[in-house]
């Protein structure tokens, strides 16, 4: 299981079947491959098909530094070696969050967990409890105790203005018909920000369909790049040379260049050569 080949059926499942699972698995709300770039994802998966191997208390799911990343990576890597998987974790590339590394590592991860127990979940695991065991309570509950706490702050503010406010009237004429016009501001307000709102969701959609649709074709061609018969030809050497190119800010298009350009030079002097 370690060493899937790339040709294997794993690396065709799509990018929205691999967040599907893991949402579904984690009780998670990832919406790209990135977002598992911490290692967090991976430690958890483990945990659930492989209860007590992953110290989870150790993960950190809130990392967004590539220190913090390889911590995790690190969990995940002594995880590996308790359970003997010699699956190499590229943790350079991974903490990097490109789209096609991580897809690919998720892609192996998900074969594998389906490969235990026959893909059949856990029903006793919760992942919810698991993330908060040994740490502190993160996110949801968080905002839900920050929510509690406006609640209460905002019962105290209205009690003390009830009680300064105990010796006036309801309010004049006047204050109901400011606040009718109050009310109506707000209304057209928030109706504007909700078309604003709606504009952007479409907007998002069309990028992100495009961006899967050049996405798929980059996948494409990287996996036929890969296959045995293609790999070592100087055009898919510069073909991954680009695609996986590690600095975004510098392009690699020009050392793909060169390695076609020694290629063709090459191919000419041995043609000369077999016509002399």
């Amino acid at each position: 299981m370690a060493n899937i080949g790339m040709m294997d059926g794993a690396y065709f499942v799509g990018r929205n079947e691999i967040l599907a699972w893991i949402n579904a698995r984690l009780q998670l709300n990832l919406s790209r491959v990135e977002e598992a770039a911490s290692g967090a994802v991976q430690c958890q998966m483990i945990d659930m098909v492989h209860p007590g191997v992953v110290p989870m208390h150790k993960v950190n799911f809130d990392a967004k530094t590539e220190y913090d990343m390889i911590q995790n990576y690190k969990v995940l890597q002594d995880a590996f070696n308790k359970l003997k998987i010699t699956k190499h974790i590229e943790v350079n590339k991974l903490v990097k969050g490109r789209p096609l590394d991580n897809l690919e590592f998720l892609q192996w991860l998900k074969r594998y967990c389906d490969s235990i127990n026959g893909g059949i979940m856990n029903e006793n695991y919760n992942p919810v409890e698991r993330r908060a065991k040994g740490g502190k309570e993160r996110n949801v509950r968080g905002s839900q105790k920050n929510f509690k706490s406006l609640q209460t702050n905002n019962s105290l503010n209205a009690g003390s203005c009830d009680g300064m406010g105990s010796n006036k009237t309801s309010g004049t004429k006047q204050e109901k018909s400011g606040g009718i016009a109050a009310d109506a501001d707000s209304l057209v307000e928030i109706q504007a920000l909700m078309k604003e709102l709606t504009d952007l969701k479409l907007s998002v959609d069309l990028l992100e369909k495009e961006r899967d649709f050049y996405f798929t074709k980059l996948r494409d061609i990287e996996i036929l790049c890969q296959t045995p018969e293609l790999e070592n030809l100087p055009m898919s050497v510069a073909i991954k040379k680009i695609l996986y190119a590690a600095d975004e800010k510098e392009s690699a298009l020009s050392e793909a260049q060169e390695i076609v350009s020694r290629s063709i030079n090459a191919g000419e002097r041995e043609f000369l050569d077999d016509d002399h």
